[in-house]
């Protein structure tokens, strides 16, 4: 049988216990912590993650039954019996009424556990409120009034993945978390920028590798703060996104790019708690958090004129506050360094800038982008057309796709001089020039 399943059946026997004690069917329920799974090393991830946490029974309860609405939610019918002297659910078997289905509360936990015993229940209460695994947002779902019984108690998307489905954690784009996974199939070496961004972007590089082990091996954890915090600021298209993408491929970390148009509101308080949400799921996984366009969040402050003004100060000032506490990589990406606050350019450990690629690094740029399944025409003189044309990185990977897309539309892999000089002129208008 499959360890899950038996621990739901273990689960089932307690309440059934529980309900028959409290409707004085049965004296007792001294057989029930017996009565527990046998946990066996690598049966299953579930098993794995009771042993290595050294969950104690009530903790396996608490555990069990959070997972109940999603895998058995007919073990809850029981609770739904009514009182007839109200009319209404016994209100000691807790659990928050979601459609048909009953969620489980801290409530339901303490009655499953404790039934009418008091003094249990305050002690169970205390234990799960302070217990490292059970308020962890990384497993549960938290809410506002957590320290209440009638907080419902949800496991989180990562705990599920990990535990029920076995598989490695992936957020979904939500509106609790705002943020989207983006990766890269290119290489470090097609990484093209000027000596001096590229010095400062391997530091950083060598920071995520190296920096908990200065921290714990060299016993340097009390005087440098975990986490790092960098600026990239630079014309659109210089290679700001692809640097950090880069960056989480070759040091095996995941990058996660912050969508700010769902965390900025314009309500009071509700960017904080935005930001919050991507801060808590992110805690302790390594990951690097990019901010793009980031002026929208760490803009410059403004001056104390409303209320409006003190509560975006205030916002600013959790932000630090968050930021500086991440334990990973936080990059913050701009077009203009003079948008960001002086508060926050205060507490970067590097700030970088991305010029406009010279003549020589726009060649390098066309040379790496074009498709090696494809030929140049005779033509095509990619040096001439470096020294004529400032483009940044990502103005020439558009004008490469549309050039390979105007060859293969003729069938053939040739590429045409006019058709990127087309490209070109197209990225020209973008910004309102005209080509020469």
């Amino acid at each position: 049988m499959n360890f899950i399943t038996k621990e739901l059946d273990w689960l089932s026997r307690l309440i059934v216990n529980r309900i028959n004690q409290y409707f004085k069917h049965t004296p007792d329920q001294n057989e029930q912590t017996a009565n527990a799974p046998a946990l066996t090393q690598g049966e299953c991830p579930y098993s794995d993650f009771l042993l290595s946490h050294n969950m104690r029974y009530e903790e396996r309860v608490y555990l069990i039954t959070s997972f109940v609405p999603l895998l058995k939610p007919q073990l809850f019918d029981c609770f739904n019996v009514k009182n007839s002297d109200t009319g209404l659910r016994f209100a000691e078997f807790g659990c928050e009424e979601r459609g048909a289905t009953l969620i489980p509360t801290l409530e339901t936990m303490l009655f499953i556990l404790a039934g009418d015993d008091v003094e249990l229940k305050i002690k169970l209460m205390n234990d799960f409120l302070s217990h490292p695994i059970l308020t962890n947002p990384s497993y549960f779902q938290p809410t506002e009034n957590i320290t209440t019984a009638s907080a419902p108690i949800i496991p989180s998307e990562e705990l599920t993945d990990m535990l029920i489905f076995g598989k490695p954690f992936t957020p979904r784009f939500s509106s609790s978390f705002p943020a989207r996974k983006i990766t890269t199939d290119r290489e470090w070496s097609e990484l093209i920028l000027d000596k001096q961004t590229m010095e400062m972007v391997e530091e950083i590089k060598l920071w995520v590798e190296y920096s908990d082990k200065i921290r714990n091996e060299w016993g340097l954890s009390s005087k440098i703060k975990p986490g790092f915090r960098a600026l990239f600021y630079g014309v659109p298209g210089s290679g700001k996104t692809f640097t950090a993408t880069l960056l989480g491929k070759v040091t095996g970390n995941e990058v996660y790019c912050i969508d700010l148009s769902m965390i900025v509101s314009k309500y009071i308080g509700e960017t904080e708690k935005n930001l919050a949400k991507v801060f808590e799921i992110a805690e302790n996984k390594n990951w690097i958090l990019f901010f793009d366009e980031a002026d929208a969040l760490f803009g410059k402050r403004t001056g104390l004129k409303d209320a409006h003004d003190r509560y975006a100060n205030q916002e600013v000032a959790y932000l630090l506050q968050r930021i500086e506490g991440y334990r990973g990589l936080v990059v913050l990406s701009t077009n203009l360094k003079t948008n960001i606050d002086e508060a926050f350019s205060r507490r970067f450990q590097c700030i970088i800038r991305f010029p406009m690629p010279n003549a020589t690094e726009r060649e390098r740029l066309w040379r790496s982008t074009f498709s090696n399944k494809c030929e140049l025409a005779p033509d095509v003189d990619l040096k001439l057309i470096s020294e004529k044309y400032e483009l940044a990185g990502g103005s020439i990977l558009n004008v490469v796709q549309y050039a390979s897309i105007m060859a293969m539309s003729k069938g053939e892999n040739i590429i045409r001089d006019a058709d990127i000089k087309e490209g070109i002129r197209r990225e020209f208008m973008k910004d309102g020039k005209i080509m020469g």
